[in-house]
């Protein structure tokens, strides 16, 4: 960053300098003008997304309680804050169903067999009569 910071400023250079280490030159004039010489590092995790009490394992997955079996996350949601309980967000809900790669229809489906066709066979003539 610095030899790009050195380079001339109306030669051209400093955009294809850019461009090849793959720097944006709106950090390097924000650079510039700050006067902060020391290359940024990117960003820090949000400091709350690990200790936050909606990814506690134990109250996250409120889900999988038997009388929450047939429900959406948001009628879960709903049904919870009517007893006043709040575990965390619908889509902090879907964020950690999608972790445990459980985002799927929830409802009991039935099965049906695989119908077979009835298969008519005649052994004589006019015994089996179809139409098509």
């Amino acid at each position: 960053m610095d030899a790009v910071a050195a380079l001339a400023p109306g030669s051209g250079l400093i955009a294809v300098a850019c461009t090849a280490l793959g720097l944006s030159r709106a950090s390097l004039h924000r650079r510039q003008a700050s006067g902060d010489s020391r290359l940024r590092c990117a960003p820090a995790a949000n400091a709350n997304a690990g200790a936050c009490r909606e990814r506690a394992p134990s109250r996250t997955r409120p889900v999988e309680e038997p009388r929450f079996v047939d429900l959406a996350p948001a009628e879960v949601y709903a049904s919870l804050l009517d007893q006043g309980v709040y575990l965390c967000s619908i889509r902090t809900m879907y964020r950690v169903l999608a972790e445990h790669d459980e985002v799927r229809e929830r409802r009991r489906q039935l099965r049906r067999p695989v119908y077979q066709k009835p298969e008519l066979l005649a052994e004589g003539p006019n015994q089996v009569w179809s139409w098509t």
